[in-house]
């Protein structure tokens, strides 16, 4: 298991631990091993269950037991996953939280599913090479999220999740056809002034959506009306308008300086202080928020921010909350690329895994 490192040093390296093992035997024959636990290596069992899936199975939970019983388990945990003590965390919030995770958890025992994760394909005209990356979420701690392109839009899809937002939802989505102009450095530490532009940007998307949506009804009439070939609808031209001053507005953001001072609005937290003080280009997007449970989800407005080929951040403006992402850079052998196509239908059918 690839665990990212401890909350918030989002650049340190993934963190390896082994949780089976197979020794292959004479006679085609194969025992497996869990390595769950910190008692040795114990009875284990494996499972293919069908194409890119399999589960694994401890025979002997009772090795994954300590004498200290669910406490000592805890604590012992809790400095592995989080380098800490309980007593180094005073948020009562965040206690609560990592409890939370911590029974979600364990009542596993190893007895889990494994499914393949298909990396993103990339191309050319991506803004940065798509892959994974580890980003902070507040208390939660890190998470590992999946950034890839499609089209004029880029989506970061979460592969490790937490009680508020499971594995495999969607939890940035980036508009790419609508870059952000920052206000100056002084101006920007104004939490008022990033919001305002933010909130422009979203009510001209809001606009552009309903005039495609009118568009769209207007030509399925169209072809509905007459028997003769169908009109060219109105406000085509309009709309290949729009795609040409898209496409020049992006060749703009190839122009755009290298880099520009940026930093975090007043009020605005960031788990991590140490984020970079410059960045590429902005975007405007939007997070995926939820109350435990994953109840009542909605997307809310925020800023992409990209800082450079390997890390970017989020702020979340409802939560006045900023993430910075770090991408992972562990070499996976023999990591497939499917089609964009494949990918995108893939997307669609990841189911949750545990956190």
């Amino acid at each position: 298991m690839y665990l990212p490192p401890h909350d918030p040093h989002v650049d340190d390296p993934m963190r390896f631990k082994p949780l089976f093992r197979i020794h292959l035997m004479e006679r085609k024959c194969a025992t497996v091993e869990c390595m769950y636990g910190h008692k040795g290596p114990h009875n284990g069992h494996i499972q293919i269950v069908k194409k890119d899936e399999f589960s694994t199975k401890c025979n002997q939970t009772d090795h994954h037991r300590m004498s200290g019983g669910r406490q000592e388990e805890f604590r012992t945990w809790l400095r592995e996953e989080w380098g800490r003590t309980l007593e180094d965390i005073f948020h009562e919030h965040m206690q609560e939280l990592i409890l939370m995770k911590f029974i979600y958890t364990s009542q596993y025992d190893n007895c889990l599913t494994y499914r393949r994760i298909y990396l993103p394909p990339s191309s050319p005209d991506d803004l940065i090479k798509p892959g994974l990356f580890k980003g902070t979420y507040g208390s939660h701690g890190l998470e590992i999220v999946m950034l890839s392109f499609h089209g004029k839009k880029a989506k970061g899809t979460k592969i490790t999740g937490d009680p508020n937002i499971p594995a495999g939802q969607q939890t940035v989505e980036i508009d790419l056809a609508h870059p952000l102009q920052l206000p100056d450095i002084e101006n920007l530490r104004d939490f008022s002034e990033l919001s305002r532009i933010v909130l422009e940007v979203q009510e001209q998307v809001r606009r552009e959506e309903q005039e495609e949506e009118h568009r769209q009804e207007e030509e399925d009439r169209s072809q509905q009306a007459a028997s003769q070939p169908a009109a060219k609808p109105l406000g085509g031209e309009g709309a290949e308008g729009e795609e040409t001053a898209a496409g020049a507005e992006g060749t703009a953001q190839n122009k755009a300086p290298v880099s520009q001072p940026f930093v975090l609005p007043m009020g605005v937290i960031s788990r991590n202080e140490d984020y970079p003080r410059t960045c590429r280009i902005c975007f405007y997007g939007t997070g995926l928020i939820a109350g435990h449970g994953f109840t009542s989800p909605e997307r809310t407005p925020g800023v992409f921010v990209l800082f450079d080929d390997d890390r970017f951040g989020f702020i979340w403006l409802e939560l006045k909350s900023f993430s910075l992402y770090s991408r992972i850079k562990v070499s996976f052998q023999n990591a497939e690329a499917p089609s964009r196509e494949a990918f995108d239908e893939m997307l669609k059918n990841i189911q949750s895994l545990a956190t």
